[in-house]
């Protein structure tokens, strides 16, 4: 069913991420804080080197800030604990990535499925809900192929079913189309969208990407670990 935009899904305040190599410190994050509402679908953009990646990773708890606090449903999943924070990226974030990860002699439904499974879900509970999402991401007709037999733009498709299966609060997504030729990159970014807007997927983005980034309704851009520019793409 689809959701409008509604309560916050996922804020930041004051993030600062620093890494200490030696006896040098670099300032990766400076002091960050940004919101996203339930139902948006934003990307993040700057140049290499930027932060953007580090912030989507601290933002969907892959990495933990230096500095300041992440929260999600009102929760502070910075300071969560490792068997805590595994829970959450099972349970409620979904990730996808440039290069697809799947597991090569899995079929495109298992591949689907193998989040559930190692959550310890019943698969048969979740029938109805691999067939809806086959059929958005266009590949009900090759749900026992290998990856092996599918295209990149076919792999990320599957990659992506992969990350919403499970019916995350917010789905990251760290350049999804950087693998891809530009005309099966467009493809991903209409697939997006229309997953953002049918089933109110609420959606971040890091892209290095203008025409992928208009696919989103914000844009936030990253230069030297701050936030200097935000506006609507639609704009």
């Amino acid at each position: 069913m689809k959701q409008g935009i509604g309560s916050i899904a996922v804020e930041g305040k004051h993030i600062v991420k620093d890494y200490r190599v030696g006896g040098t410190t670099t300032k990766v994050l400076k002091g960050i804080s940004l919101q996203v509402m339930r139902g948006e679908f934003v990307s993040i953009m700057g140049p290499s080197g930027s932060g953007k990646s580090t912030l989507l990773y601290i933002l969907g708890g892959l990495d933990a800030p230096t500095g300041g606090h992440v929260f999600l449903d009102g929760a502070d999943i910075s300071r969560f604990g490792d068997e805590e924070m595994s829970r959450i990226r099972r349970q409620k974030i979904g990730f996808v990535f440039q290069f697809y990860n799947l597991i090569p002699n899995l079929s495109v439904e298992e591949n689907i499925l193998l989040p559930l499974l190692l959550d310890g879900q019943k698969m048969g509970s979740y029938k109805k809900q691999l067939e809806h999402i086959l059929e958005i991401v266009g590949l009900s007709d090759r749900r026992k192929h290998t990856p092996r037999e599918l295209s990149g733009g076919q792999q990320q498709r599957v990659a992506i079913a992969r990350a919403i299966i499970g019916k995350p609060e917010i789905l990251f997504a760290d350049e999804p189309t950087g693998n891809l030729d530009s005309r099966t990159g467009a493809g991903i970014m209409a697939l997006l969208r229309e997953i953002n807007q049918s089933i109110g997927q609420t959606i971040i983005m890091v892209t290095h990407s203008p025409e992928a980034a208009k696919s989103s309704a914000r844009i936030i851009t990253v230069q030297d670990g701050m936030i200097i520019w935000e506006h609507s793409s639609i704009d």
